[in-house]
């Protein structure tokens, strides 16, 4: 299901802000267990770059870790991450389910895991 209303992301202070278009909805809706999205715990849903706009982002704050160049943006006045471009397909990004405005993460189940901890380039889901 193809989903072309725009959906506002927002940090907790609203200093930053950006619009979606989710081509799957929630369907694909994820989480990690990757070092970093373990500590992190936001659940995720794919954004094609053509489908993210930042509205407002001067407050974004890039940060990066490790050989595979993922890009995790984080809000520098409220600390709240808002999305990332992912490091498997650098023309798709994660955004955080809680900063989607009207949705609460809590409604959504089941939430499928990705093996992030044995990541390669096909990254797959724990069974």
């Amino acid at each position: 299901m193809s989903d072309r209303t725009p959906m506002r992301v927002t940090c907790h202070c609203g200093a930053n802000e950006l619009r979606v278009f989710l081509a799957a909805g929630l369907e694909d809706a994820r989480r990690c267990d990757c070092s970093f999205c373990r500590r992190r715990g936001a659940m995720n849903v794919s954004v094609r770059e053509t489908d993210l706009q930042v509205i407002k982002g001067d407050a974004l704050t890039l940060y990066q870790f490790g050989p595979r160049g993922a890009e995790h943006y984080f809000c520098k006045v409220c600390g709240c991450y808002t999305h990332h471009r992912r490091s498997s397909d650098n023309t798709d990004f994660g955004v955080n389910v809680g900063c989607l405005e009207g949705v609460n993460p809590a409604d959504i189940d089941p939430v499928p895991w990705l093996d992030g901890v044995s990541y390669n380039p096909g990254v797959k889901e724990k069974t």
